[in-house]
Formats: structure tokens, sequence, C-alpha cells
């Protein structure tokens, strides 16, 4: 199975303080619109993302398709793909992409902890 590309996306009170913390980390601006209330920031193939606003908790983020530098894969497996094998195992999802589509779509479920996961595919 595979899920591509990795990234934790923070729920922050304060985008520009976090921006700033991380920033102490070695990160990097990588992508994002400051005015939406979200960043992306890196650190070699270390990703996260920072959201102010826009969520409660913070979410595992998986991006089929994707390489960490958010290039397209030649091969991957579709999200589509994943959403069926982790039904079969008995996953419970919250949203679920639309199993006759192709390319971008998304599902979300949470691990038996209650920790918010998403699978994200742009491409």
């Amino acid at each position: 199975m595979q899920l591509g590309a990795f990234s934790i996306s923070l729920a922050v009170k304060d985008l520009e303080a976090s921006r700033q913390f991380y920033y102490k980390f070695g990160f990097s601006d990588k992508g994002g619109d400051p005015s939406q209330g979200w960043l992306v920031l890196s650190n070699g193939d270390t990703v996260i993302g920072l959201f102010q606003g826009m969520f409660e908790k913070n979410i595992l983020t998986f991006n089929p398709g994707w390489d960490q530098q958010a290039q397209a894969l030649p091969e991957f497996s579709d999200v589509r793909e994943l959403q069926k094998k982790l039904k079969a195992e008995g996953v419970t999802l919250i949203e679920q992409a639309d199993e006759s589509g192709s390319g971008p779509g998304y599902f979300t479920c949470e691990d038996p902890d209650g920790n918010p996961i998403l699978v994200d595919q742009h491409v």
C-alpha cells in the first residue's frame, strides 16, 4: 500500500507565531496562503502544514501520487484503491472518495485514539 507523501497538519492559534517558531528548527516556506490562514513549511523531506482556524485537531496527512517534494509520481496507489483496501480491513471511514471517479479525491478516518487521518490525492 503506497500512501505517498506524509505531512502533519497542525491546528495553530497564531499562524505567524507558529511560522516563526518552526523557522528556528530550520523550516522554510514551501507553499500556502497566509491571508487564507494556512502555510506549508519544509525542512528537507519533513513537511508540516500550519492551519489557523480551519480545524480543531492536528491531522496526519498522506498524499497518494506525490513524493515528499509534492512532485507527481509516475506510479502510485489511487486514493479509491486505498479506500477499498482499508474498508475491507474494517477501517471505518468518516468521509469517502467517490469510488466511480478518478483523479483528485480524499477520504478521512480516525485511528483508535481519535487522531484524524486525511488521505488526500491531488493528481
